[in-house]
């Protein structure tokens, strides 16, 4: 069956905008702010579209968030190592407690590393102020947070029976 590539591409700008309009729900947390809308959009852009549309809704997300001023460079190694480690996972073992599993692994983790370096190249923090690890907690807080909330939405969206419907359209 072909896919829908018009109706996959209005859900991916959908889900992009639910992220940029999310992280204006976001709190601080050591430096780092964390918007769990974002996480919940990764887990569903796993589930719904695959890993190359979630990291591609990670990035414009990042990007737009940026340019509003809702977000800050961190943003971008978070959120799209976390959409494209979720999006592998969901097309190896369709399954969500894994897929969310990797999410709060590739942006909590991953992604927490990878924030060090940008911080200290771009946003002038000081390497001796700030340990490696420093960004690996508030970004599990806020992964998890999301992580949690998007599995009860799939998992919703399984018992009603739509989830199936909508991946049979895409």
């Amino acid at each position: 069956m072909k896919k829908n590539h018009t109706l996959r591409l209005t859900l991916a700008a959908a889900l992009c905008a639910v992220a940029v309009v999310g992280s204006m729900l976001s709190f601080p947390v050591f430096g780092s702010k964390c918007a769990p809308v974002q996480h919940v959009v990764n887990v569903l852009c796993a589930v719904l579209l695959g890993p190359w549309y979630g990291v591609a809704v990670a990035f414009a997300a990042s990007l737009i968030r940026n340019l509003l001023g809702l977000g800050s460079l961190l943003a971008f190694p978070g959120s799209m190592c976390g959409a494209l480690l979720c999006g592998i996972v969901y097309h190896k073992c369709i399954k969500v407690i894994p897929t969310a599993v990797a999410e709060i692994l590739g942006t909590g983790i991953i992604g927490g590393l990878l924030a060090y370096p940008i911080a200290i190249a771009f946003m002038g923090v000081s390497a001796a102020k700030v340990a490696f690890y420093a960004y690996i907690i508030p970004f599990l807080i806020s992964t998890t947070a999301g992580s949690v909330l998007a599995v009860v939405i799939v998992l919703a969206l399984q018992r009603a029976g739509a989830l199936s419907k909508i991946q049979s359209r895409l």
